[in-house]
């Protein structure tokens, strides 16, 4: 459980604060008590890193009204109401009102800490969902939109933003369900280009008969079946951005007409002699080694060349295991707001489950296992764990290199869940100050990539 939890307990006779501080503390809790709801008003905030258990009857301000102010502070902030016998209607009342829970006195030690220990469950997911939607909001925003904390997303970051707005033509190399039109989503949106379409078009799922007729488009009575004119995907994508997913899959003779389209900028529509100008930048993606399929003569040549001006390289996810993590709280929080579900982040144990495995379809699969997550709930069934039996990546590895995945699986989950605080991942670990840093340093973490 947590990271720093705080129990705020008001009640304004001192021997009951001294008692039940004495029980929460025997279990390992921080309490904080206070004799007036006024004196707890002004510790809370909107980031308050617990819950409140406060007696309905108080001089001046009440529990109730106290309550009212609490949820001006923050609405999702769990308040336990303590009641006497007569207060059990308004109690109820109360958590029609929003309180989270209520006791009846005389209450047992072990009912007071099995009620704070659930509020302070909903007060952590609360808060790591909040870290989690800023992280979201962040990745949102125009121009970081590729996720990940890995040297090799650093370095795709970083070219992207070099090259975004200089127009050149770009080749986006990538296994199926890496990211390919992700990529060209943010090379286009941190250009000049942003306000003008972005056409995306996969050359391996257009019948050749008609390539030529998408891309270029055509005049009326250009061909039978022709009635009217059409605009091409180079011509509706002028003055943005055209993705050519899948170009290996491209028919040789229609790449012939899109080296003369890079190398011109102009194309002619189907049945027309009219020469068309056409200022847009395309960025092409391939799953295979073009320049092999060239030598074998299934990609031309010439073409692969003039493509491959700026090419950029995105790693399957078995490559970067340890933006895993960071990817599926990032799933979590858009198929929950999707969906309208609550979302209850993954425990470690599951969370390198997710680790250790090669995930062959990519981001694409791990972003549908975070909705299937979502959707099911508790029913879900984390099966990954008999997949896990039979992938060869797991089995090739030796010992001690799946106790090093295990090992920095579950650093990078207690530093995603604390913040980034040292103190409070020694606290989840349990290990001293020396050993976690050494483990950090080990594994290339760093505490300012998780604040």
């Amino acid at each position: 459980m947590t990271i720093n939890a705080k129990i705020l307990f008001i009640d304004d006779e001192k021997h009951i604060r001294q008692a039940n501080k004495q029980t929460l503390e025997l279990a390992d809790l921080q309490v904080i008590c206070e004799e007036s709801a006024e004196r707890g008003l002004e510790i809370l905030t909107r980031e308050w890193p617990g819950i409140v258990v406060c007696d309905i009857r108080l001089p001046s301000m009440d529990g109730l009204q106290f309550l009212l102010e609490v949820q001006k502070i923050d609405r999702d902030l769990p308040v336990i109401l303590i009641t006497g016998h007569g207060d059990i209607s308004t109690a109820v009342q109360a958590m029609r009102d929003g309180a989270y829970d209520f006791m009846e006195k005389p209450y047992s030690a072990e009912r007071l800490v099995k009620t704070v220990l659930r509020g302070l469950e909903k007060r952590v997911l609360t808060l790591e969902n909040r870290k989690l939607r800023r992280e979201l909001e962040l990745h949102s925003a125009p121009g970081p939109r590729i996720i990940g904390r890995t040297p090799a997303m650093e370095k795709l970051r970083s070219t992207i933003a070099q090259v975004a707005d200089t127009g050149a033509d770009v080749l986006v190399l990538g296994e199926t369900g890496t990211g390919k039109e992700l990529v060209a989503r943010a090379l286009h949106e941190n250009s000049s280009r942003r306000a003008n379409n972005f056409v995306a078009i996969n050359c391996g799922a257009v019948a050749e008969s008609i390539m030529e007729s998408e891309l270029f488009g055509h005049e009326a009575g250009a061909f039978t079946d022709a009635k009217s004119m059409r605009i091409g995907k180079f011509e509706h994508a002028n003055g943005g951005t055209l993705l050519l997913d899948e170009i290996e899959s491209m028919p040789l003779r229609v790449q012939i007409n899109l080296l003369r389209v890079l190398q011109e900028r102009s194309i002619e529509r189907l049945g027309s002699n009219r020469i068309i100008p056409v200022n847009l930048r395309v960025v092409a993606a391939t799953k295979v080694d073009l320049f092999a399929a060239a030598e074998q003569g299934k990609f031309r040549q010439d073409l692969y060349y003039r493509l491959n001006v700026v090419s950029l390289t995105i790693p399957p996810l078995r490559e970067r295991r340890e933006d895993i993590p960071l990817l599926f709280h990032h799933f979590l929080l858009v198929a929950g707001h999707r969906y309208q579900q609550e979302v209850t982040m993954p425990t470690s144990s599951q969370m390198n489950v997710l680790i250790s495995y090669s995930w062959p379809g990519n981001v694409r699969e791990l972003r549908n296992f975070a909705e299937r997550y979502v959707l099911l709930g508790r029913q879900f069934d984390w099966s990954l764990e008999k997949m896990l039996i039979g992938d060869e990546s797991v089995k090739n590895r030796s010992l001690p290199q799946q106790v090093d995945c295990f090992e920095k699986s579950l650093l990078e989950h207690a530093l995603v869940s604390s913040g980034g605080s040292i103190k409070d991942v020694m606290t989840i670990l349990d290990v001293p100050r020396k050993t976690l840093y050494d483990k950090m340093r080990k594994y290339g973490l760093k505490k300012s990539d998780y604040k």
